[in-house]
């Protein structure tokens, strides 16, 4: 099963739950990965990447976007924030057919965000990837 973390940029919100997801799952077929919708190759925050670590979570790797040749592989889409419209997967020519898409809307991490709100935004990421990992259990 293919998995794909989503939110505005994939500096934050999907990056978190990409990491944190690969930290805590034990099967191996199930792969995951995360894309900015809006736009990409912004580089992370500093507060942001100092906050993750000190919930044992690494952000890794540049920023990256959404490609059709990745989406068609999915299948479970899963748009982590709260300002990107699910309406953009109402396409299925550039997704599968078969492929679930769910809507976290988890609130951005936007301008002056104390420390305070990014450090609730990362406990809600992973709460909700705590939950979507018990569910797959389940369905093994």
């Amino acid at each position: 099963m293919n998995i794909l973390f989503i939110c505005k940029h994939n500096k934050f919100r999907s990056k978190i739950a990409e990491a944190y997801f690969k930290k805590i799952n034990r099967n191996r077929n199930l792969k995951v990965a995360s894309a900015g919708a809006i736009r990409h190759g912004i580089p992370f925050n500093k507060r942001q990447f100092k906050i993750s670590g000190e919930f044992g979570i690494m952000l890794k790797g540049k920023s990256k976007g959404l490609d059709s040749k990745v989406l068609r592989k999915q299948d479970l889409i899963i748009i982590v924030a709260d300002d990107v419209p699910k309406s953009l997967f109402n396409n299925r020519e550039y997704i599968k057919k078969s492929a679930k898409v769910v809507q976290w809307k988890i609130k951005d991490n936007v301008g002056g965000t104390s420390d305070v709100k990014i450090r609730e935004i990362v406990r809600q990421i992973i709460k909700k990837v705590d939950s979507l990992v018990k569910q797959l259990e389940k369905t093994k």
